[in-house]
C-alpha cells in the first residue's frame, strides 16, 4: 500500500530516493511507528522529507493518499467501553437554546458569596442539578455540567473554557526545549528578528583589515581580529502554562526550541492565563522558583523585546477583577500588571496559538489584545513574521 505514496511523493516534486524510502521500511518493520496513523506520518516526515520548502507539498501527498484511514492503539479491545467513556455518562450536553437559558450569577463577588453559602449549607453528594455544588448539570459549582461563569471542582481538565476558579490540585512540567521536528520553519521566521552586532573578546579574523595592514607594512604579516558576529536582541518569553494551554503544547515547545537556538540573549518565565504579581521558572517547583514580576522590570530593561505565549481563553474577571486569578487571590487585577509590562518595554507582542478565526469569540481574547495596542499574532508562520517586524520597528 505504500508504492503509490513514494510514487504520488515523487509526482510532487519531493526528491525522495531509493536510500531514504528503505530507512522508511526498515523503520516500519521495526514497529516505530506501531499502528497509529499519527506516529507514521511524523516518521514519514522525518525520513523523507530533508528540505523544510518541502514540507507542505508532503502534507497534501499524506493527506490524499492516506485519507479516511484511522489506526487503532495496540491492545485495545474494540468490544470493552473504556472507564472514562462510562464517566462522560454524566456529563450533560445542552443545546444552545438551552445553555442560552442558563443565566450567570451575576458577577464574581456575587459568585464567591454564592458558593462559600454552598459549602455550609450543602450536606450531600448531587447530580445534575442547577443550584448545589455536583455534577453534569447547570449549577455555577461542580463538574461536568455548563454554566457561563461558575467554579470548576473534581474535573481533571477544561471542557468550556468558562471556569472563573478552580478548586483543584494542578499539576504542570517545563517546556521541553529539545523538540527536533516542526521548529525549522519556525527558526527561518524568528531569524527576522535579528539585528547584528559584534560583541566580545576579539576571536574572529578580519580578512580585510589584515590584508590593509599586511599592504600597509610592505608585506609583513598583520593580523586583524575582531569579535564575533552576534545577533544582539534581546528577548524576554513569558509562556502561559496549563489549562486550555494544553492543547498547544507541542507548538508552544516547538516555538520555544526554535527562540532558545536562535537567541543568544533569551529569559523566559511561566504564567496562568495572566499576568499577576508573580511568575516562575520551573512549573514541577513552581511555589518554590517564583520571581516577582516587579523584579522583571528591575532585571530586564525597556530595550528588551517581551513577547506573550498564550492562547488568552480565560473568564473576563481574571483579567479585570482583584481576586480574579483561578489559582490565587490577587489583590490587584490583570490589568494593572499588564499595563506596567507594557508601559516598561519598548515593544511588546502577543502570539497566540488559537486560530485567528476564532478571537473574536472569546471576550478575554478582545481584552488582552487591546492591553497589548492589537500587537496580537497568530502563532503561525506568517504570524511569527509580522511579530518580528512590528518588534524590530
Amino acid at each position: 500500500m505504500f508504492a503509490p505514496f513514494i510514487l504520488q511523493l515523487r509526482k510532487a516534486g519531493l526528491p525522495v530516493s531509493l536510500t531514504e524510502w528503505l530507512a522508511l521500511m526498515g523503520a516500519m518493520k521495526a514497529g516505530v511507528a506501531g499502528y497509529s496513523i499519527e506516529d507514521f506520518y511524523f516518521l514519514a516526515r522525518a525520513t523523507l522529507v530533508k528540505d523544510e520548502r518541502h514540507l507542505d507539498r508532503f502534507d497534501r501527498v499524506f493527506g490524499e493518499v492516506f485519507k479516511g484511514i484511522e489506526g487503532s492503539p495496540d491492545g485495545l479491545d474494540p468490544m470493552a467501553l473504556p472507564e472514562e467513556w462510562l464517566k462522560k455518562l454524566i456529563e450533560k450536553n445542552l443545546t444552545e437554546e438551552e445553555k442560552a437559558l442558563v443565566e450567570a450569577l451575576g458577577g464574581f463577588e456575587k459568585l464567591m458569596e454564592t458558593l462559600k453559602q454552598r459549602l455550609e449549607e450543602q450536606k450531600g453528594r448531587h447530580q445534575g442539578g442547577n443550584k448545589w455544588i455536583g455534577t453534569g448539570g447547570t449549577s455555577p459549582f461542580g463538574a461536568h455540567g455548563y454554566n457561563p461563569e461558575g467554579v470548576r471542582i473534581g474535573q481533571e481538565e477544561s471542557r468550556h473554557r468558562r471556569a472563573t476558579k478552580v478548586w483543584d490540585k494542578r499539576e504542570f512540567k517545563d517546556l521541553a526545549d529539545d523538540v527536533a521536528l516542526g521548529t525549522r520553519n519556525m527558526k527561518l521566521a524568528l531569524r527576522r528578528l535579528r539585528r547584528f552586532a559584534r560583541q566580545g573578546e576579539a576571536t574572529e579574523l578580519d580578512l580585510g583589515g589584515t590584508i590593509k595592514g599586511t599592504a600597509a607594512k610592505g608585506g609583513m604579516l598583520d593580523l586583524h581580529m575582531l569579535p564575533e558576529r552576534r545577533n544582539a536582541v534581546k528577548v524576554l518569553l513569558l509562556l502561559d502554562i496549563g489549562g486550555s494551554m494544553d492543547d498547544y503544547i507541542r507548538q508552544s515547545e516547538e516555538l520555544f526550541t526554535a527562540a532558545s537556538s536562535e537567541f543568544k540573549h533569551l529569559r523566559h518565565y511561566y504564567f496562568h492565563n495572566c499576568l499577576y504579581e508573580r511568575v516562575w521558572t520551573q512549573n514541577r517547583r513552581r511555589q518554590q522558583n517564583m520571581v516577582g514580576t516587579d523584579e522583571l522590570l528591575r532585571r530586564y530593561g525597556p530595550d528588551w523585546k517581551l513577547i506573550f505565549v498564550g492562547d488568552a481563553s480565560m473568564s473576563p474577571y481574571e483579567i479585570t477583577a482583584p481576586g480574579g486569578s483561578v489559582e490565587h487571590w490577587n489583590e490587584e487585577s490583570g490589568i494593572v500588571w499588564m499595563r506596567r509590562l507594557t508601559s516598561h518595554f519598548r515593544r511588546v507582542a502577543w502570539l497566540n496559538p488559537l486560530r485567528q478565526d476564532h478571537w473574536r469569540y472569546t471576550q478575554s481574547i478582545g481584552l488582552m489584545s487591546e492591553l497589548v495596542e492589537g500587537k496580537m499574532y497568530p502563532l503561525t508562520l506568517q504570524g511569527i513574521d509580522g511579530m518580528a517586524r512590528e518588534l524590530l520597528k
